[in-house]
């Protein structure tokens, strides 16, 4: 495969393409291309991309065999990645052939084709639990338990001493989106053994099948560990313990939460606990053991869990009648023509770190790590970091708008106006929704946190050669608005202002006084929407969704969105700033409740239906 001329090509899961300046995205386009046609060539059909992670890509694609198709999976390593991560994809290969279960698709072949690796596996069918979380929203009780029971199978199976080398091995990154699920028969095929390897201690902790030799040297003094998804691993991975079985579990209890709770993170148990999902209480209880701070009360509760899932596994249970969830805070839904892509973009964070908190993750250089930095998330607690988590899963939906929440003594108060563009996703976003102020209502402390999210498709790009040259649109260039079909009542002493906040201390842009000024006979239309300036030294990019509530003002409207533009010309400066508003100010307060109340799946499900009947 020839070696295409690809320095920066990795997207973090955040980043959309349309995000990407165009040459980075004619590159993107053109390696996508490029490994499709040489996959195309080896003979396999219907080749797609199905997903990214910061190692490279994964494509898909089938071969004929009679009358019907062999599905496989392709990994390629990105070939731009300095030699010793290009070799991760090899390993992965050598652990994957380790492993051998019903519930693991296996390894096909590895090779190299002019200097670039690919790895081909059987392909699981079904979706990933995390695309089936996002859909339906927290999934049912029982169908929770059959996959734990399928879990805690996998997990027993990896603590045996298999394979040629005899010794445990840990899968190291056990989470939704690395769970294949088929809903034909509700199995699953645990995918992804990018970060597995051999553990150094077997579950007691205790060193693996080590002579004196190899106790002595310093291989059983550092850990072998790879960091899996931070939104998943627990403590012990997160902060370098040498690797063992009780890593996958952790995986597996972050997961089962996540999926049980409709999270895509570990971090809301203390706010939102398993005891308060509506799960048998006994799996309940086990759960949040298996997620408590305590070490010891994790490794109990995770040999429980494995113990006990086999009974657990055949408890009688059916699914019960669901009713549709009321959104805490306000949620519009309506159909759209446009494609939506969400990008999220948060301000004001900083005040949700913890103060004094010891950096854990300095020294660790690893690719996965620079979302976890971008999001701001090191030295926060728990409950912050599953407030910032289930922000960005509204960025999951396609779903336009903006978000303030304001802490104070009293309570929580939040301003919003969340625009979702799909219908039929709307009881899963309701629940993504109240998770979010479920987790804010936890949170003590006094502050804002300021959220927009933004179709990237509208994003304008201007780019220009040297630091010291000003943007310049081009002609065809506009800001896009949506106009409402009627006007909407208007009620001026609830109007909200591009300025309600102030300024804020994370945006380091300053605009120049023209815009302000335009911004301020903007803030007098009756409107919704938001306006993002991000300045990078070669790279403007203006994110922006406007809603016009008054069509009458329509001319002047559109002039003014004009009049920003050819003013930007004028912007001095790196940096990043935004203005939201919203329709009108809707504020719903809420007191501070510092975890949900207990709430369990009922020990008669048939006569709790009767009754519910009654």
């Amino acid at each position: 495969m020839p070696q295409a001329p690809l320095q920066q090509f990795y997207i973090p899961e955040e980043q959309s393409v349309y995000l990407l300046n165009h040459h980075d995205a004619q590159k993107l386009k053109d390696w996508v291309a490029l490994c499709q046609a040489q996959l195309t060539q080896l003979g396999y059909r219907d080749i797609e991309l199905i997903g990214k992670g910061a190692y490279g890509f994964v494509f898909a694609g089938s071969v004929p065999q009679g009358s019907d198709s062999v599905h496989y999976v392709f990994k390629f390593s990105r070939i731009t990645l300095p030699t010793h991560l290009q070799e991760r994809l090899e390993e992965e290969a050598f652990m994957l052939e380790q492993v051998s279960h019903s519930r693991i698709p296996k390894l096909i072949t590895y090779q190299r084709a002019r200097g670039q690796s690919i790895l081909v596996m059987e392909r699981a069918p079904g979706w990933n639990l995390e695309q089936i979380s996002l859909r339906e929203g927290r999934l049912s009780p029982r169908l929770i338990m059959r996959i734990a029971q399928q879990l805690a199978d996998i997990l027993k199976a990896l603590r045996r001493e298999a394979g040629p080398q005899c010794r445990p091995v840990v899968h190291g990154d056990i989470k939704p989106s690395n769970i294949v699920f088929d809903p034909l028969d509700e199995s699953i095929g645990l995918i992804d053994w990018g970060s597995s390897v051999f553990a150094q201690l077997d579950s007691e902790l205790q060193f693996v099948g080590a002579n004196v030799m190899e106790l002595m040297s310093d291989n059983l003094q550092q850990t072998n560990a790879r960091l899996g998804d931070v939104y998943f691993i627990g403590e012990e991975q997160l902060n370098g313990a040498l690797s063992s079985p009780r890593f996958d579990e952790q995986g597996a209890a972050g997961t089962l939460y996540a999926l049980a709770s409709a999270q895509s993170c570990r971090f809301g148990h203390r706010a939102i606990p398993a005891s308060s999902l509506g799960l048998p209480m006994e799996f309940a209880k086990t759960l949040d053991g298996m997620l408590d701070p305590n070490p010891q009360v994790r490794r109990k509760a995770g040999d429980y869990f494995l113990s006990a899932m086999p009974r657990l596994s055949k408890m009688v249970m059916i699914d019960l009648p669901v009713s549709l969830k009321t959104p805490l805070v306000p949620v519009w839904a309506r159909s759209s023509k446009q494609e939506i892509d969400t990008v999220v973009y948060s301000s004001r964070k900083a005040f949700l770190r913890e103060a004094n908190v010891q950096e854990t993750l300095n020294d660790v250089n690893d690719v996965q790590l620079d979302r976890y930095y971008k999001q701001f998330m090191q030295g926060m607690g728990e409950t912050e970091k599953a407030f910032l988590a289930a922000v960005s899963r509204l960025g999951k939906y396609p779903v336009v708008g903006g978000l303030a929440v304001r802490w104070e003594r009293d309570g929580v108060y939040i301003d919003s106006s969340l625009n979702l563009h799909d219908p039929a996703l709307k009881p899963a976003f309701i629940e993504a929704v109240n998770n979010m102020v479920h987790l804010a209502r936890a949170i003590h402390r006094q502050g804002v946190f300021k959220s927009c999210l933004f179709n990237a498709r509208q994003t304008l790009h201007l780019e220009r050669l040297a630091l010291d040259e000003p943007f310049y649109p081009e002609a065809k260039m506009a800001i896009n608005y949506e106009l409402s079909a009627v006007p909407e009542l208007e009620d001026r002493t609830r109007q909200h202002s591009y300025f309600e906040d102030g300024p804020d201390p994370e945006e380091l842009l300053a605009l120049p006084q023209s815009i302000m000024d335009i911004l301020q006979r903007l803030n007098d239309i009756h409107h919704t929407g938001m306006i993002i300036f991000e300045a990078l030294p070669q790279h403007l990019k203006i994110h922006s969704y406007y809603r016009l509530l008054d069509p009458a003002k329509e001319d002047e409207f559109r002039v003014l969105l004009a009049s920003i533009l050819a003013c930007v010309d004028q912007i001095e400066g790196l940096g990043v700033s935004g203005f939201m508003k919203m329709p009108y100010k809707d504020t719903r307060f809420f007191t501070h409740l510092e975890r949900q109340p207990e709430y369990y799946y009922p020990r008669d499900p048939r006569g709790y239906i009767k009754q519910l009947a009654q």
